[in-house]
């Protein structure tokens, strides 16, 4: 790039109890530019964007914008400085309306009170660079998750900024918003902002990349511009051995082998809810993957949802093992030895003041029943064990859990469920927002379950996951089932026919 950085990091370095986040790292960011920051979770990627934007303080080192030194006490001091963030957590107030939300903090005034037609008009303007058109007077939490995540960015790229920063902001898109969202990002590199993008997605990455930085453990691993930097080599550079990157390519090749049908241990019979679901035919089987695949919006949350008893079904049957059950609640469903890592794990997942420890123990706790206390060692020997055998990085199992990496707090959901020792798991975007490797350390993991008997619905954003490790798979379309194909014999191409209609 030629031209000085607008934004820049010499020797950065962050500690904290027990882990070094970030050591001497050197970044630079530059007018007219997106790039991307890549990395495995616990990299020190959030830690950066952190120390950037006045959330922590850094130990040592420098930063500069605009060529200045600077040192930002909070974020409202980067914000007065030109650096706008948004992170991969929806953090928005769900009790005001998507205006208020976009505005929040900066309400024009007139004659000393809030201009509220000026808000709700400028609110829909900056929705409708997005391409998004939405009554920006209801209230934010009228909408899905996904919506949610537009408004931040309406909220993010609707101030004049030199520096945006967006963590994970793709995370809860579709196909269709993520393309709407980079031309935005494109329109805004055109006008000079630097942009600071940080995103788990490969391919993403190379669509809209100019350069990226990997991290490794802390430490910049280098600086690459995108277009001389291999997916291949970007891989091993993030994991740090080049057999993972063999590793990685074998596995996304080698869908599961295609299993004899045994008796399923959930059928559900046009099961379905008025307004949320259209009625559903879904069975899984024992020892089998069944992957949900269509775009945001299809139902494949709905349905998990009806399964488990989160949304009670008005309509259709529903048996387990042969027989029949009403999911009156999630508590039937865990009764029955369900288990469901939510979509949204920060609203719907964990508890984020709560130790990973009693994250972990809470739902075998809970289906044990209160009055069975399960014993401090007893808790502290399983996190322990669920610590070591999904990787979570931790200083210890009584560190909170809120302040995990995203990719960490998955793997401590998934763990809770494991703990239950569950005949099936649903399991709703388990990957979103974690790394590649990961990825596949928690698949590995969860398909070694499935050849021991236990019964999966997995739902993927990413059609080309659901068809690596699905051994059928359900399409959905307008909330109700379309097609179900079995998984080695299905194509992303086909199945993403299935999707757009071009099939049953």
């Amino acid at each position: 790039m030629s031209g000085a950085p607008i934004l820049e990091t010499l020797g950065i370095s962050k500690s904290f109890p027990g882990v070094n986040a970030l050591q001497r790292v050197d970044f630079r960011l530059f007018p007219g530019e997106i790039h991307t920051l890549m990395g495995q979770n616990g990299a020190g990627k959030s830690t950066l964007i952190n120390v950037l934007t006045g959330v922590h303080t850094h130990d040592a080192g420098e930063i500069r914008l605009g060529g200045e030194p600077v040192n930002f006490a909070a974020p409202l001091d980067a914000e007065a400085a030109g650096i706008r963030t948004l992170y991969q957590e929806v953090n928005l107030c769900p009790n005001l309306s998507v205006a208020e939300n976009v505005f929040a903090g900066r309400q024009p005034k007139k004659r000393g009170a809030i201009d509220w037609k000026t808000i709700h008009a400028k609110a829909a303007d900056a929705l409708a660079e997005l391409n998004v058109s939405l009554d920006v007077t209801k209230s934010l939490d009228a909408y899905p998750i996904a919506v949610q995540q537009m408004v931040a960015i309406a909220r993010a790229v609707s101030v004049d900024a030199r520096v945006l920063i967006l963590d994970e902001p793709t995370s809860s898109l579709d196909d269709g918003e993520v393309a709407r969202l980079f031309d935005v990002l494109r329109n805004l590199k055109a006008r000079g902002i630097a942009i600071l993008f940080v995103t788990h997605f490969l391919e993403q990455t190379y669509a809209v990349s100019d350069r990226i930085t990997v991290m490794r453990n802390g430490e910049r691993e280098g600086e690459y511009l995108a277009n001389d930097l291999p997916v291949e080599l970007l891989v091993s550079k993030m994991v740090g051995h080049e057999r993972m990157t063999e590793r990685l390519k074998r596995a996304a090749s080698e869908p599961p082998a295609q299993k004899a049908a045994v008796p399923p241990f959930v059928e559900m019979r046009g099961v379905g809810r008025r307004g949320v679901m259209n009625p559903v035919d879904i069975d899984v089987q024992p020892g089998q993957i069944l992957g949900l695949a269509g775009l945001l919006g299809s139902g494949r949350t709905e349905t998990a949802r009806l399964l488990f008893g989160a949304e009670r079904a008005d309509e259709g049957a529903m048996q387990i093992d042969g027989k029949p059950v009403k999911m009156r609640s999630p508590r039937d469903a865990v009764r029955q030895g369900i288990g469901y890592c939510p979509e949204d794990r920060k609203k719907e997942g964990i508890v984020a003041d709560l130790s990973i420890r009693e994250n972990i123990i809470l739902a075998l706790q809970a289906r044990r029943g209160w009055w069975r206390v399960i014993g401090k060692a007893r808790q502290r020997e399983m996190a322990d064990s669920y610590i070591k055998l999904l990787g979570i990085k931790a200083r210890d199992a009584e560190q909170p859990i809120g302040l995990l990496s995203g990719g960490n707090q998955q793997k401590a959901l998934l763990a809770r469920w494991l703990a239950t020792e569950p005949k099936m798991l649903i399991l709703d975007e388990p990957t979103r927002g974690i790394d590649v490797a990961a990825k596949f350390e928690i698949m590995d993991r969860v398909l070694a379950l499935c050849a021991k008997g236990l019964g999966i619905l997995f739902i993927s954003s990413e059609v080309s996951e659901v068809v690596r490790v699905s051994h059928r798979i359900a399409v959905l379309r307008d909330r109700r089932k379309v097609a179900e194909v079995a998984g080695n014999a299905a194509s992303e191409d086909q199945v993403y026919k299935l999707i757009a209609g071009g099939g049953p």
